[in-house]
């Protein structure tokens, strides 16, 4: 059983949800609703704050779907899903490095098996873990970080990224781009989950079939 692995999933967890609850109690403008922010800046400059607001909602509350309903608003939709897309895997891939810098502390606090087990777990199941969770705050960023202590690569984790993001991204792009008055965020992320269950049931369609070991090649 994967015991101190599990808890270390939870301590991840619970620790960015800390972080989150400090930040929100600091009542950074910033961090509550963005877009003023975005529509106030030149196009080059809304364009990076966007994505860099992506990028540290690893660690920050950032209304996420904020920014991506911004970036439709003020880009398009082709550009503003193309926007938050890189933010988002930008994000995941920032999470990813830093399990991959911390994969020594990780192994001080779990048991070589335990470290072994999982490792194989997240290299056999971690991209669609990485791709499902994308749209899932707190879930998303824990799942990226243990990845980083295990055998998966960078380049798997971006696509593994993108592949999870790309709808989430296109969805609430046109959000923005079609909207007057973005009043719609609930319906629109009651959509994304939805999305994030049909991937998940696919996960589950897709997954492989324990060989018969009673079976002998032919």
């Amino acid at each position: 059983m994967l015991v101190r692995w599990s808890a270390l999933a939870i301590a991840i967890a619970a620790t960015l949800l800390v972080m989150f609850f400090a930040a929100s109690s600091a009542g950074v403008a910033l961090l509550q609703d963005p877009t003023p922010y975005l529509r106030g800046s030149a196009r080059p400059a809304a364009a990076l704050l966007g994505v860099a607001l992506l990028v540290a909602d690893v660690f920050l509350p950032v209304p996420s779907s904020l920014v991506m309903v911004a970036h439709g608003a003020f880009f398009g939709v082709a550009g503003g899903a193309l926007l938050s897309l890189v933010g988002s895997v930008a994000a995941a891939l920032t999470g990813f490095a830093v399990g991959r810098a911390g994969n020594r502390a990780i192994r001080r606090l779990v048991t070589p098996a335990e470290h072994a087990r999982a490792g194989a777990l997240l290299e056999r199941w971690g991209v669609v873990a990485i791709a499902v969770t994308r749209p899932v705050p707190i879930l998303a960023e824990t799942v990226a970080i243990l990845a980083g202590s295990s055998p998966l690569t960078w380049r798997q984790t971006a696509i593994a990224s993108a592949a999870g993001s790309i709808v989430p991204s296109i969805v609430y792009a046109w959000a923005g781009a079609h909207a007057k008055e973005a009043g719609n965020h609930a319906v629109i992320f009651g959509g994304v989950l939805a999305v994030t269950a049909v991937l998940l049931w696919i996960g589950g369609a897709f997954k492989p079939r324990p060989s018969n070991p009673n079976q002998t090649a032919s």
